[in-house]
This record gives structure tokens, C-alpha cells and sequence, in this order.
């Protein structure tokens, strides 16, 4: 994460911290920024880094700046992320998303930890549009009107892959432990899960996103 952002996004970089020795190809990449550069001992840099894996290689960044709802709205391929909590997860699927070609990811929430997120994502975070609002209700009306077809994933619902998912397409991801509320199918046009083998009901929400949005999007 740390090279792809020193990498893509320079002018979000506000200081660099080192807590290592590197390579001379390394601090190369590095001095290049021309940002300030210091250097910090171990106990620093994982207090910086709150325990997460740094490999030596820190940086402080500009704030988020999460994208407007309508923003999306002239867009083919969004997803909704719907009860699902951990930044992991989040950070998995904003990941897979930006990979897969979708256009835009909206968080139902009040808030998330988006530093987390990012980190998660390895930094894919920052060239996807992100969307954090927590009326789902309103926004599937409006993207209704905007005419998108809303799937929503959910045990029981049609086999991904025997359906040819539309052009202009939500789809809609609960957790795994509450799923989609009952309110927010009866909203959606159609369910949409992937058919398991060996008596086996779940995947990770990560995992069964990657799979759904694949075959919608190439399938």
C-alpha cells in the first residue's frame, strides 16, 4: 500500500516516517516525493501504526474526502454495502470492486472507520467513489428513477450464474451474520446467490461479493 500510494497519489501525502533502513532503490522512490521524511525507532512506528503491519514504510495522508450520492447516479455498476461493520470486509470489497470495474461503492452507515478501510483495501479506497449514507431506502428509490435494476444477495435467491444481469445494475451486500432486511428486499427487483456444494450454506462477504460481481459484470 505504502509504494502505491507514493506511487498514484502523491499530492495526498503530507509526511513520510521511516523505521527502517531501505534499500537505495527504495529511498529513491521515496526522496523523489519530496515530502518531509523522518525517521522513527520501532516503538514509534507501531504506536503510529497501531499495531498494524508497516514493514518500516509509514505515511501520514490528507483526509478522505468521500464522494456525493449523486455523484453515482450516472454511473452503470454500484454496490451498496448494507449491516457490514468490519473494515476488513469493507476494505476486501472496495478492493475486489475497484478491481472488477465497479463504478462506486456506498456504505450504509453514519460513519466507518475509513483509515481502516483504506489500509484494507490497499489503498483502493483512494480511487474509488465512496459514498457513506445511511438512508437506503430513499437512495433505492432514486436510483430506481435513475433506471437501475436492484439485486440483492441472499441465501435462496437466483443462481448467479443463470442470469444476465442487466446493464445498469445495484448490487446490494448484507453481513453475514444479519443479511438484508426484509424492507430492503421487498425494495429490490431480484435476489441473486451462488450455488454451493458440499452442504456448505456461506462464504465470506468478501469472497461472495468477488464472485457475484465477476459474473455480473463478465458474465
Amino acid at each position: 500500500m505504502f509504494f502505491y500510494i507514493l506511487e498514484k497519489h502523491k499530492d495526498k501525502i503530507n509526511e513520510i516516517y521511516l523505521a527502517k533502513e531501505c534499500e537505495k532503490s527504495e529511498f529513491s522512490k521515496i526522496a523523489k516525493v519530496s515530502k518531509k521524511i523522518k525517521k522513527l525507532d520501532f516503538k514509534a512506528a507501531q504506536s503510529l501504526a497501531r499495531g498494524g503491519n508497516h514493514q518500516g514504510f509509514l505515511m501520514d495522508i490528507k483526509d478522505f474526502e468521500f464522494s456525493s450520492f449523486e455523484s453515482l447516479k450516472d454511473k452503470d455498476f454500484i454496490t451498496i454495502l448494507y449491516n457490514i461493520s468490519d473494515v476488513g470486509n469493507i476494505g476486501a470489497i472496495v478492493r475486489s470492486a475497484y478491481a472488477l470495474g465497479v463504478d462506486g461503492v456506498i456504505i450504509v452507515a453514519k460513519n466507518v472507520a475509513i483509515d481502516g478501510v483504506i489500509r484494507a483495501s490497499s489503498a483502493a479506497a483512494l480511487d474509488m467513489k465512496i459514498v457513506l449514507n445511511d438512508d437506503i431506502l430513499s437512495m433505492i428509490n432514486e436510483l430506481k428513477q435513475k433506471g437501475f435494476y436492484i439485486y440483492a444477495s441472499a441465501s435462496g435467491g437466483s443462481d448467479i450464474h443463470t442470469i444476465k444481469a442487466k446493464d445498469k445494475k445495484v448490487l446490494i451486500m448484507g453481513s453475514e451474520g444479519f443479511g438484508i432486511a426484509p424492507k430492503v428486499l421487498k425494495r429490490s427487483d431480484e435476489c441473486v446467490g451462488i450455488k454451493m456444494h458440499n452442504d456448505f450454506d456461506s462464504l465470506n462477504v468478501s469472497a461472495a461479493f468477488a464472485i457475484l460481481c465477476d459474473r455480473m459484470k463478465n458474465g
